[in-house]
This record gives structure tokens, C-alpha cells and sequence, in this order.
């Protein structure tokens, strides 16, 4: 079983999964830009894979979903909805070789300021097929 590592900025909120995360995926919805100031790149795992140390304060953001930042330092860390985590790649402290960007989504929300150019595969819009594939544990 493979096991990663993680916190915000300041390191109020820690997490660890244990098991196996999804391989990267950027979003390039409004929301995400919105709260990041770009495009996120995120992976995930089963919510119950994860265990998380501090008190990240919750934002729903959708009827589906809230998103999770430090109150401390506002680091951006994840997104959630019932049974699963999407954590945001670049607060991992420990990186699997094998976890990898493998897509994008929302590409028709992307900020007009940048293409993508990378040859990876795009969807318009969500694609579960995308967004919820995981890599071998």
C-alpha cells in the first residue's frame, strides 16, 4: 500500500493517504480559477483513504461540493463530495514517481491568457472517465 503526505502553507492542516491516488487532472473551471487565481491540478483518493490532521474550514461552493482551505494561511487543499477527496497535487510533500498529469477538464471555461499545449487528453466540460480514473495500487 502506497502512502502519501501533505499540508497547507503553514502547516496547521496535515493529511496522509493511505492507498493509492488518482493520477493528476487539471481542472479549468470558473471555480477553480476563481479560487486559485488558475487552473488546479488535482489528484484523489476515496475520502475514507484519507485522514486529516487540523481543522480545515469548509467552503460549499456547489450543491455537490465544498472545498477545503486553511483559515489559517488559506491554502487551497482539496475538494470533496460524499465518499470522495480531491486533493490539490501541489500540497503533497512526498510524490509518487508513477502520479502524473493525465488530463484536463473543463477546458471551455479555461482562462483565455493560456493554451494547452501539452498533447494530454481535454474534455469541454466534466468527464467522470477523466476525473475519476485511478492508477494501480
Amino acid at each position: 500500500m502506497s502512502t502519501a503526505t501533505g499540508s497547507c502553507l503553514c502547516g496547521a492542516i496535515r493529511y496522509r493517504v493511505d492507498g493509492p491516488l488518482r493520477p493528476v487532472v487539471a481542472c479549468h473551471c470558473s471555480q477553480c480559477r476563481k479560487t486559485t487565481g488558475h487552473h488546479v491540478a488535482a489528484t484523489s483518493a476515496p475520502a475514507d483513504c484519507v485522514t486529516i490532521e487540523g481543522e480545515p474550514r469548509w467552503y460549499r461552493s456547489s450543491d455537490s461540493a465544498e472545498r477545503g482551505f486553511c483559515p489559517t494561511c488559506g491554502s487551497n487543499l482539496f475538494w470533496r463530495r460524499p465518499g470522495h477527496l480531491s486533493i490539490w497535487a501541489g500540497t503533497l510533500d512526498t510524490h509518487p514517481d508513477d502520479l502524473k498529469l493525465a488530463s484536463h477538464i473543463f477546458c471551455a471555461d479555461k482562462g483565455r491568457y493560456y493554451e494547452i499545449a501539452d498533447g494530454l487528453p481535454q474534455s469541454a466540460q466534466d468527464d467522470p472517465a477523466l476525473a475519476l480514473a485511478t492508477r494501480p495500487g
